[in-house]
């Protein structure tokens, strides 16, 4: 059926290789205002250059980081970094891509050259926060963006609220032409890192405890790895309790709200677990949060991972002492994934049902309704919202 659908993107590709493209965008003109849709033009892919038709995307909330200005971002951008599609065209040098294949693009990119990547210590490549992602540019030095003849930036290599996107081959994937990409589009981010902090980062034993702050998709899919991982006690710490029983579809075995007790929560979870957590992971983006789950941590072992992103004004402190009792706080970006090496692998355990992504996704809406997806959000009534970027065309066929 997938191929039925997606055949009709295929087929009119091969007018506008070679060509700028003239397409519909989210626009983020500037912080704290809503986006905009606009008609803009996506210019051909240069030297190493893949040139994606987006089909979905995900909303994260690391979008709404940037546009509500708590994280800082270069305007006017097109955001959106969990995006799926077909390639369109590649330019000079691509020999990994070809018209038609099937993608994910990666905010991480892996370009398999630089002494990170060579490492095997790490994902994070070199060319991350480069031109690509700190200053919104393709690598040489330019966006592939304009709106009524302006530059318009990029986002974390991605923008996928965007018909079409030019990305650096390094941070595109091919998977197989079989996976559904209104589902897979959410291993682009959120789901492929709580997932892989539990598995790769944290290293979750089997028989741990673990805990984790803030029950959103990052929280969640930190809750799915615990439980992949063997956890035998996995608590859910959250303002709001009507996602505990939500979390047990995840794996979550019980949950705490901070506003029953009149103690701090980190004495709480010490109580609760014979002296302290095994494992906890903050995926808010909250300093005070971050400091609870470093203090609930067992002395002598306890890991906190920080997944959350702060405000880019805030710093987070902690008695040092901590340090000396042996326990130990890290940070984990996309989950300690490899992009390219890794996501066909994320989407075998979706298809043999390890990694949950339909569960995630509690509305589908139109580019057109980007800015009530971001209202969901905000108002904590969606997990994920998934961006169709092409309704007429792909439900249509379905």
């Amino acid at each position: 059926m997938w191929g039925v659908i997606y055949h009709k993107h295929i087929s009119t590709m091969d007018d506008t290789v070679g060509k700028s493209i003239t397409c519909k965008a989210a626009v983020a003109w500037e912080s704290g205002k809503p986006l905009s849709i606009e008609t803009i033009e996506v210019a051909p892919p240069k030297a190493k250059e893949v040139r994606v038709k987006v089909l979905y995307s995900g909303v994260c909330h690391s979008d709404l980081s940037i546009l509500n200005g708590s994280v800082r971002g270069r305007f006017p951008i097109i955001l959106g970094h969990e995006g799926s599609g077909i390639v369109e065209s590649v330019g000079e040098g691509v020999t990994d891509f070809q018209a038609g294949d099937h993608v994910i693009p990666l905010y991480m990119p892996q370009c398999n050259a630089c002494r990170s990547c060579k490492s095997g210590k790490t994902n994070i490549c070199e060319e991350f926060l480069g031109k690509t992602h700190a200053f919104g540019l393709m690598t040489d030095g330019t966006p592939r963006f304009t709106c009524d003849g302006k530059p318009v930036y990029h986002f974390m290599a991605c923008s996928a609220f965007s018909q079409y996107v030019v990305l650096p081959h390094m941070c595109v994937c091919k998977i197989d032409n079989t996976a559904p990409l209104e589902k897979v589009c959410l291993l682009g981010c959120g789901i492929a890192t709580g997932y892989g902090a539990a598995l790769n980062t944290a290293k979750v034993e089997s028989g741990s405890t673990c805990a984790v702050w803030g029950l959103g998709p990052i929280g969640l899919s930190a809750v799915m790895g615990c439980k992949k991982a063997g956890a035998s006690r996995i608590i859910g710490v959250d303002i709001n309790p009507e996602k505990f029983e939500l979390g047990k579809k995840f794996g979550l075995t019980e949950g705490i709200n901070p506003k029953d007790y009149d103690k701090p929560i980190q004495e709480v979870l010490m109580g609760m677990t014979n002296g302290g957590v095994d494992y906890t992971f903050e995926c808010i983006g909250n300093v005070n949060a971050m400091r609870a789950a470093f203090d609930s941590c067992h002395k002598g072992w306890g890991k906190t991972i920080v997944l959350g992103i702060a405000p880019t004004a805030e710093e987070f402190s902690t008695n040092p002492f901590s340090f000396t009792l042996g326990k130990h706080i890290l940070g984990s970006v996309y989950g300690e994934w490899k992009g390219k090496d890794d996501v066909p692998k994320l989407i075998e355990g979706y298809n043999k049902k390890e990694i949950l992504l339909d569960e995630f996704i509690t509305h589908t809406m139109a580019l057109e309704r980007v800015n009530e997806a971001f209202d969901l959000m905000r108002e904590g009534k969606s997990l994920r919202t998934v961006i169709n970027l092409w309704p007429d065309t792909n439900s249509a066929e379905k």
